[in-house]
């Protein structure tokens, strides 16, 4: 699986980080956050080193729908309904300035983007509800929304939905390339297949005895004043943000245009999520259909996700095969508002980003701004709405604890599961299933002809892995790591690969 954006945008590839240095800043994680800040800082003069596990934008950013709104689903009425009206007015001038700041930097790098309206639409009756919640919170915080009671140019039914109009629309690895092509000419310096295990806070070596942050990655480290980890969720347990975040998988098609193709860019506010854009192509335009999302792991068959999406597509377009197909990551935090600040209380050492909520455009660039600042000793203003230790996380605590209920339950499940599956014969050809070796969890899989064996055990916190049979990966329903058929990493916040048993 692999997106539209990814498939057509070429970025250069990096070396991997063989040999210690030190800098300045070091950015973990090459995707919209990490790039965005490193441009950020080295525009101040600095000196930034962005280390990435796998390539630029090959986790959440290379497969976004790329919709620059602040018409976000239903995120400002969930914002409402835990906090003030300070909050959500802080949080959607952070998204204007974010958005903003991407379009001039997208006229002024010449990357192509579309003016087009946003609409949060009602599905069913039942949702109308939630869409008129949304076009009063909009309204509230000042944004010009109306409503609209016929949505004439989707080809199926809807209960009418709030509209937005002169939202923005791009190919997020255009934009990623871009950020790469500034940040090079800045002299940041930029590592790829480099996976970090670890980040701590040293003062061996240190001008003046000041204590250095040393993040270390599997053949080399590096030396910084402070450190951003840009990698959807954090990579470090302490600060215990893998109990604040709930992992979310939704997937993506690129179709060849039809007729009816919708010049808006959509997403439903009830379920099952349904999101539309078209996309402009030197051949020819493509229709783009999101949605059908769960959180990581706990799907019994993700491709029956899309394939349920496709047939849904299918309904309502004159369309044939997908030409494209992926799958994106997303955080959902508990209390409904991004991170982005201190990992601990105390200490702007190591800074985190994460919890976007699946709208990553706009928040991954407000995040970069608020750590850049932060980091050059700016703090303050709207930047505070993302700060990580607040008093408004209490507004989520009965969202944390049946998040972390639902991580017991998957925790409790998978063990027994597993503790009660025999060995059998190796699986057919796409598929995969766990069972119980000498008392252990072990993944078997079969994936183009190669059968492996790897351990079915997450090395994040010991939850036993799924099979995902759209993406050929092992699958984590506790925090949302991923690994690879032979046991690498992919994402979330595990360190450590699988350890390989067939060998």
């Amino acid at each position: 699986m692999s997106s539209l954006w990814r498939d057509r945008v070429s970025i250069d590839d990096f070396p991997s980080l063989d040999d210690d240095g030190s800098f300045d800043y070091a950015i973990v994680g090459a995707g919209l956050t990490g790039m965005a800040t490193a441009v950020l800082l080295a525009r101040r003069g600095a000196s930034v080193a962005v280390i990435e596990g796998r390539t630029v934008g090959a986790c959440t950013t290379g497969n976004t729908t790329g919709k620059v709104s602040l018409l976000q689903g239903s995120q400002l009425s969930t914002i409402a309904r835990r906090h003030r009206a300070t909050t959500v007015d802080d949080y959607v001038t952070a998204n204007s300035q974010a958005q903003q700041w991407i379009l001039d930097f997208c006229e002024s790098m010449r990357v192509p983007f579309q003016w087009e309206a946003a609409y949060s639409y009602a599905q069913t009756a039942a949702g109308v509800s939630q869409a008129r919640a949304e076009y009063d919170a909009c309204r509230a915080a000042g944004l010009d929304v109306s409503w609209e009671q016929d949505l004439a140019e989707l080809p199926f039914d809807t209960c009418g939905g709030v509209r937005l109009d002169d939202q923005i629309q791009l190919d997020a690895m255009e934009l990623l390339r871009a950020l790469v092509s500034e940040a090079l000419a800045a002299g940041v310096k930029i590592f790829e297949h480099s996976r970090v295990r670890n980040v701590r806070i040293d003062g061996a070596g240190a001008v003046g005895g000041d204590k250095r942050v040393v993040v270390d990655a599997v053949k080399a480290r590096v030396r910084a004043t402070a450190t951003v980890l840009a990698t959807g969720t954090p990579v470090l347990d302490r600060g215990g943000f893998f109990a604040r975040l709930s992992p979310h998988r939704s997937y993506g098609l690129a179709f060849r245009a039809p007729a009816n193709t919708p010049r808006g860019m959509y997403v439903s506010v009830d379920q099952p999520t349904r999101s539309l854009r078209y996309a402009p192509d030197v051949g020819g335009e493509y229709l783009l259909v999101g949605g059908n999302g769960h959180i990581v792991g706990r799907a019994v068959s993700p491709q029956a996700k899309v394939d349920d999406l496709i047939d849904w597509s299918r309904a309502h377009f004159d369309i044939g095969a997908p030409a494209h197909q992926w799958s994106a990551q997303d955080y959902t935090p508990v209390h409904g508002l991004p991170y982005a600040g201190a990992l601990l209380p105390g200490s702007d050492r190591i800074l985190v980003a994460s919890g976007y909520n699946k709208w990553g455009m706009t928040n991954a660039v407000a995040a970069a701004h608020a750590l850049a600042a932060r980091l050059l000793g700016d703090r303050g203003g709207w930047a505070r709405v993302l700060e990580t230790w607040t008093p408004r996380e209490l507004a989520g605590l009965s969202s944390m604890i049946q998040t972390n209920a639902g991580v017991a339950v998957a925790m409790t499940r998978g063990w027994l599961t597993a503790e009660t599956r025999g060995a059998g014969p190796p699986p057919a050809e796409g598929e995969g299933r766990v069972e119980r070796r000498a008392g252990r969890p072990v993944g078997i899989c079969t994936v183009n002809g190669a059968t492996t064996e790897v351990s079915a055990v997450c090395p994040h916190l010991y939850g036993v892995l799924r099979w995902n049979d759209a993406e050929s990966s092992w699958d984590c329903p506790l925090h949302g790591s991923r690994f690879a058929p032979d046991g690498a990493i992919l994402e979330g916040p595990a360190t450590a690969p699988l350890h390989n048993v067939s060998q």
